[in-house]
């Protein structure tokens, strides 16, 4: 599959997900530290507001971060976060559709255009498919309402699992890592954020 196939079924997924809860059930809390799963609708919205934002700089070549930095980052997820149920699902729904609208009008030659991502790597337009897949896969099994990581195609778990370890063995746990995902250790180290 390709990335862009990922995102958008990941997107149903994630939206299918959130269309099932509750009003009520917007606000338990999920893994994610401090973050209700009004938080969780509220950062899949804000990140494809930010990547519609890295879409603009590789069609203009006008520079467009997808935050002004940490900060607004969560300040706008915890605003988000506290609108009402129907306003937060309209909201993720339709800046869904506008991120694949956007990319649906992407010059061909505009997707190996190099633009900065929230964690300052350089990349081509290209990686941004993936980047959407990635953030809609992963926090629809954060929402805890029947998406799990089984759910999710085999491909894209394995890319994903391969993104996460090489992450984490770049931050000093590469021992720790292959020891036991080589069946060499009896636990998982403790590995910290996941990307």
């Amino acid at each position: 599959m390709t990335a862009r196939t990922w995102m958008d079924e990941a997107t149903k997924l994630f939206l299918g997900a959130a269309d099932r809860l509750t009003d009520g059930e917007l606000d338990a809390p999920t893994a994610l530290d401090g973050w209700t799963r009004r938080h969780v609708m509220g950062h899949v919205h804000g990140n494809a507001e930010a990547l519609r934002r890295l879409l603009s700089w590789a069609v203009t070549g006008a520079e467009n971060r997808m935050y002004a930095g940490p900060r607004q980052r969560a300040d706008e997820i915890e605003a988000l976060a506290q609108r009402p149920a129907a306003e937060l699902r309209a909201l993720v729904h339709a800046s869904a559709n506008r991120l694949a609208k956007d990319m649906d009008a992407l010059p061909d030659g505009a997707w190996s255009n190099l633009v900065v991502t929230a964690r300052g790597r350089t990349v081509p337009a290209g990686e941004i498919p993936w980047m959407r897949a990635r953030e809609v896969a992963v926090h629809a099994v954060d929402l805890g309402n029947g998406v799990t990581f089984a759910d999710l195609p085999e491909d894209f778990t394995a890319r994903l699992v391969a993104e996460a370890a090489a992450g984490h063995a770049s931050g000093g746990r590469a021992a720790d890592l292959a020891a036991w995902l080589t069946g060499r250790a009896a636990e998982a180290p403790t590995l910290g954020p996941w990307l």
